[in-house]
């Protein structure tokens, strides 16, 4: 598990998910767990994944993988897919999410399967469901209700929400009867309660909400009711869960969008997420998914007994289940399936620039004209980052005809900052090898040098903030690597760059706007860890 905060044998190694996972929620089918995430403007949208543990988790589909499904084409960097929530009832899984920005068709959807791997149903619209995040909580009495979150209006200060409740008909997927206003927040002045989930434990309702804002200050706060429709009261501890208090050079912050489930055997985790700073306050990997254990003391949930923050260390679920098989991830893709891994994304559209079978055993792309910085489909498959100290690697086969025809290497957290790391022409029919940054919407070129004709093999070579950017002829040897340039990736992270997400890296191809019938061909591509 990679640079994980669970150090001692028999521990949760956090985090459960690594990389840019955020917005986690989860639900329990009889013994197995399934468990979502939020992908803003990247498709496929919204991976499932499954365990029988709570800590190994494997994907099993995408709920949005199909054009007819979802249009991000126009939305921006860190609009899209906003958090989801999934829940199961009666033989039928639920995930409700909200479309942000763009133009097409946006707002709170709920889509339906009976296979929690898919296919997943087109889009239900809830056009009179406000705001964002909302949720699904099944009642015993056999109701069902839907909250979500939006600004109060008129709020008493900014920043100021509201989380609602409405009744949600699962035969015609539609809510119905009077909305109920459950929360503002946990204090006077508190700020963006959002992430509501509702639970029923010993016969009241619980519901638990996200406070001051998915950054430093993140929180888990939690209020009760006897009546589902409230009036809900706070926990005079509140919040109950954050580590806002711990410092900027704390290995963990940002700790909070929390999601409560229950095993087969009685226990209570949550999962939630957090961010890991490193090389600075810089947390390139995004905000991830972790594990902390629940008890119920004094009517109230106690996150993390005895120890109270996520990185534990904190002993595995005593699940009965065994494991489903996890294996680790391939070092490895030789792109030689009928079928593109499901750890790739690509930006905004669901339909395929790329192609696995113009030259088989290799990924074709060709060399459109958008590029990283435009607010378009650029032709790059991204993979999440998942590790501080990672070699990536690609086999790139490409005869660029001019200077702005660039094929190789991307590492992208939005249009306005990213790496770019590629062959191009060099204006006399030859090849060079280039590093571009653009950071803060201005790019400059940061290296470059001659290239010999012939494949070769790209490596960015991350160890920590620190990424090096090395070159060398297809078979040769790793001491005929030549480094290029290194960059500094502090400006990749999102406390610098804005947004909320962390970054992808992979194959990019680009003629910058120009026609092109040039192509890149990726032979394989590698993703090694360089720490366990």
């Amino acid at each position: 598990m990679p640079e994980g905060t669970g150090e001692a044998a028999g521990t949760v190694a956090n985090p459960v998910l690594p990389g840019c996972h955020p917005d986690p929620s989860v639900c329990r089918v009889g013994t197995d767990f399934y468990l979502v995430t939020s992908t803003f403007e990247y498709f496929p949208g919204i991976p499932v994944f499954h365990s029988r543990d709570l800590v190994h988790w494997r994907p099993i589909g995408h709920v949005l993988d199909r054009p007819s499904q979802v249009d991000l084409g126009t939305v921006a960097s860190s609009e899209g897919i906003f958090a989801a929530t999934i829940r199961h009832h009666r033989g039928r899984f639920y995930v409700v999410t909200t479309l942000v920005g763009g133009s097409g068709r946006g707002g709170t959807f709920v889509v339906t399967a009976t296979d929690p791997a898919g296919p997943w149903s087109d889009p239900v619209w809830l056009d009179d469901a406000p705001g964002i995040d909302p949720s699904l909580f099944f009642d015993d009495d056999g109701r069902a209700w839907c909250t979500g979150t939006r600004l109060a209006e008129p709020g008493e200060w900014e920043g100021q929400t509201d989380v609602w409740l409405r009744e949600f008909d699962t035969a015609e997927l539609t809510l119905t009867g009077p909305e109920h206003l459950l929360w503002r927040g946990a204090l006077h002045g508190a700020v963006w309660a959002e992430g509501p989930h509702l639970y029923k434990v010993d016969g009241r309702y619980y519901l638990l909400a996200a406070e001051g804002g998915t950054e430093h200050r993140h929180a888990v706060s939690v209020a009760r009711a006897d009546h589902v429709a409230g009036p809900y009261t706070g926990n005079p501890a509140n919040p109950v869960f954050t580590h806002r208090h711990l410092g900027r050079d704390f290995p963990v912050v940002g700790v909070g969008h929390a999601d409560l489930v229950r095993t087969a055997e009685g226990e209570w985790w949550a999962v939630l997420l957090g961010s890991r700073p490193y090389g600075g306050y810089h947390p390139n990997l995004g905000r991830e998914t972790f594990l902390v254990p629940v008890r119920w003391e004094d009517g109230w949930p106690l996150f993390a007994p005895g120890v109270g923050t996520a990185i534990g260390p904190f002993r595995p679920p005593a699940v009965a289940a065994p494991a489903d098989g996890s294996q680790p991830e391939p070092v490895r893709d030789d792109f030689d399936g009928p079928l593109l891994d499901p750890r790739w994304n690509q930006v905004r559209t669901a339909e395929p620039f790329w192609s696995l079978t113009a030259r088989p055993g290799a990924l074709r792309l060709p060399l459109g004209p958008a590029t990283l910085a435009e607010a378009g489909t650029p032709c790059f498959l991204g993979r999440r980052q998942q590790h501080q100290d990672v070699s990536v690697r690609a086999l790139v086969d490409v005869e660029p005809r001019t200077p702005r025809e660039w094929a190789g290497l991307a590492v992208r957290q939005s249009e306005a900052d990213h790496l770019v790391f590629a062959v191009a022409g060099d204006g006399r029919g030859g090849r060079r090898v280039l590093a571009a940054v653009r950071t803060g919407g201005e790019e400059r070129l940061v290296a470059e040098a001659p290239l010999p004709s012939g494949p070769v093999v790209l490596r960015i070579h991350a160890e920590g903030q620190r990424y090096g950017l090395r070159w060398a002829p297809a078979g040769a040897g790793p001491d005929a690597e030549t480094e290029l340039t290194a960059v500094d990736g502090g400006f990749l992270s999102s406390p610098r760059a804005g947004g909320f997400l962390g970054v992808w890296l992979g194959p990019y191809a680009t003629a910058h706007g120009a026609p092109s019938a040039t192509v890149a061909d990726v032979d394989w591509f590698d993703y090694r860890p360089l720490a366990p």
